[in-house]
């Protein structure tokens, strides 16, 4: 990671690509995170530190050389230079009776988009917004057994070279897609089945199945719909379930935030295991598995709302407010502070997810919220 990333992170100056290779590496491990903690600590702290004295000494000079200003002009010169370095979004201007003018145009907080992030059996690393349509991305195995490409919708595919031969090392190769804050993307795997990956979400998964089991696993969310083989069942592992299926359409939502990991079903049947426990699913049924519980429960639910994001909406079926609030971090890239008990604040309905942040939040304020935005972070309050 270079330093100038984390320092343009700092003031908010990251391209969509850059954001994307920020966020990779700062989810990857708890020694990045608190890394990036102490800069942005230090940077903070530098900047409170200014000498505001020999700031306007330095700005003096170059405006107005060898002469006298009020002080009203020079602390407010100063300060727009504090201003200045802590932002890098401000500006200063001298007008005629030497009032100083900084401004700031509002920035608005703009949708997430397809951007993902390809990591290869071999560690390299694939920023798929620098891929064109119809690209070659990469070819796995020395005698090129599986060739890796994107496609014009820009979905990545897997072609399987069916006269390979396939070597030990290159059957247990696991290729990882994974999501930044703010992206999605969709893959086809080398079985045929299409996999949707939602925001802050990573799947690993062969490059081709070769065992007697079809075997991904699964951080966040992902709508899958799985090619049909009766010989060769196919596994989504997430950290606290396993989900078995031989060909149907699911969506998983396993984030590590979240209090449960929830599996909907759209069609066909899954049979969902956790804890020496197993439970067999219907379409329109969900499957609720959480640390809290010893037990799979399962509801009827609105499938529609629970894959929304898939068809680029959000969709409120009874949702908590924290829960809405945790969807739109994800997508936006903000931070969410609570001001007041909002705890019996639900939502039903919804928007769509291309719309400025500040366009969504005009939706939820319909239900007698209110939310306060400061830079990129929102302030919520009954």
């Amino acid at each position: 990671m270079e330093f100038k990333l984390i320092i343009k992170k700092i003031n908010d100056t990251l391209s969509p690509e850059e954001e994307s290779v920020f966020d990779l590496w700062y989810s990857q491990s708890a020694e990045n995170r608190d890394y990036f903690a102490k800069v942005q600590n230090n940077y903070q702290s530098d900047i409170e530190d200014i000498n505001t004295e020999k700031a306007w000494k330095v700005i003096d000079s170059r405006i107005n050389p060898g002469k006298n200003q009020n002080q009203f002009y020079k602390y407010a010169v100063a300060a727009s230079v504090v201003v200045l370095l802590g932002t890098g979004i401000f500006y200063f201007t001298k007008p005629k009776e030497q009032i100083i003018e900084v401004a700031e145009k509002p920035k608005e907080i703009a949708p997430g988009g397809n951007r993902g992030i390809l990591t290869l059996s071999n560690g390299k690393q694939i920023v798929l917004s620098d891929i064109s349509a119809k690209d070659t991305i990469a070819r796995e195995g020395e005698k090129e057994e599986v060739t890796i490409r994107m496609d014009a919708n820009g979905v990545i595919t897997y072609t399987i070279n069916p006269d390979a031969a396939v070597s030990e090392a290159d059957a247990n190769s696991f290729n990882t897609l994974s999501t930044p804050t703010g992206g999605q993307y969709n893959i086809i795997l080398a079985d045929g089945t299409k996999v949707y990956l939602n925001t802050v979400s990573s799947i690993k998964y062969p490059a081709r199945f070769d065992g007697k089991e079809r075997i991904v696993e699964l951080e966040g969310e992902a709508y899958f719909e799985v090619a049909k083989n009766k010989n060769k069942p196919f596994i989504v592992k997430s950290d606290t379930q396993s989900i078995e299926v031989l060909g149907t359409h699911f969506n998983v939502h396993a984030y590590d935030n979240e209090p449960s990991v929830k599996t909907t079903l759209l069609e066909g049947s899954v049979a969902v295991t956790s804890k020496n426990q197993k439970a067999i699913l219907k379409p329109g049924q969900q499957a609720n598995v959480s640390d809290n519980l010893n037990r799979i429960t399962i509801r009827k639910v609105d499938t529609e709302a629970a894959i929304a994001w898939k068809n680029g909406r959000f969709k409120f079926d009874n949702a908590d407010l924290k829960t809405v609030m945790k969807q739109l971090e994800r997508w936006y890239g903000i931070k969410v502070e609570y001001r007041g008990d909002v705890s019996d604040v639900r939502f039903n309905g919804g928007t769509f997810m291309n719309k400025n942040l500040s366009e969504v939040l005009k939706v939820l304020e319909l239900s007698n919220i209110k939310f306060r935005v400061e830079g990129k972070t929102i302030i919520v309050y009954p």
